[in-house]
């Protein structure tokens, strides 16, 4: 027999599973679209790792990196925020969802508002964008040499694991910050694709005041640039040590903090598509 608490989580998501399975079928009925926009998803993938294949084919060495080491960088910083997209991606509708008043019907529901906004959709072309980035860091495993012991494959797991969910909180706090600004998707897109643009970077090219934003405020640097110099014996600039790489679970934390205080100040300051 199962046990009641088992049984209750299992009855508890069954309307999630369900709303899942039918956004999955739903991009897959017309299949010369789904094409498109997983190849789409696929060239935009290849256009950014162009980009950081043409800067580093020319300056050879930035930020004290690599081509090899830059390898590591994209991969990390780029798989991580894609597939962080695939599950939180979809938040960037809530400013449509307010306006036209679709919100309320969620309200309606006995489910938590953030889980369903979660678990409302997911895009299945934007795992083209995170495999290309997948692909690239699995070559900058093989061109580095890597001492490939315990601490380094926990240091991998903890950073993938970790960046995902860094970036999902970063989506949360842009999504809470709509109930205040309605139509500022453009400035809270400077912070969600902003900074995965910063997290693919050397952060030793950054001035003091960019270091403190984004290794620490916004620590995208986390995602990828710390892990970087860990696994490759570097020490980093002064402000970001290599060994703040083990930190991240504290990273993630801090943004889902921010993430879940911003939710719920916007949530109560929200009355409703005609208030």
């Amino acid at each position: 027999m199962a046990e009641p608490g088992l049984t209750r989580a299992g009855t508890w998501f069954t309307p999630y599973a369900a709303v899942l399975r039918s956004r999955i079928r739903a991009q897959q009925a017309y299949r010369l679209s789904f094409v498109s926009e997983v190849f789409s998803a696929f060239l935009i993938g290849l256009v950014e790792f162009a980009e950081v294949w043409v800067i580093f084919h020319n300056v050879r060495v930035l930020g004290g990196l690599d081509l090899n080491a830059a390898l590591l960088l994209f991969g990390f910083g780029q798989s991580t925020f894609a597939l962080a997209q695939v599950l939180f991606g979809h938040l960037d509708t809530l400013p449509t969802l307010i306006r036209m008043g679709q919100l309320d019907a969620y309200h309606l529901r006995p489910q938590p508002l953030l889980l369903q906004l979660i678990t409302s959709d997911i895009s299945l072309r934007r795992f083209a964008r995170a495999a290309v980035a997948l692909v690239v860091l699995g070559f900058g495993f093989l061109r580095n040499d890597i001492d490939w012991n315990a601490a380094a494959f926990g240091l991998v797991l903890l950073t993938l694991i970790g960046g995902i969910a860094l970036f999902g909180g970063i989506f949360v706090c842009a999504a809470g910050l709509q109930f205040y600004l309605i139509d500022g998707a453009e400035l809270t897109n400077s912070f969600t694709y902003g900074g995965s643009f910063a997290a693919v970077q050397p952060a030793t090219v950054f001035p003091a005041p960019l270091k403190l934003l984004f290794g620490f405020a916004i620590p995208v640097c986390f995602t990828a640039y710390l892990p970087t110099i860990a696994l490759l014996g570097l020490p980093g600039p002064a402000l970001l040590p290599a060994w703040l790489a083990w930190l991240t679970p504290l990273a993630v934390l801090w943004v889902w903090l921010l993430a879940l205080s911003f939710w719920r100040f916007g949530t109560r300051h929200y009355q409703g598509g005609g208030g």
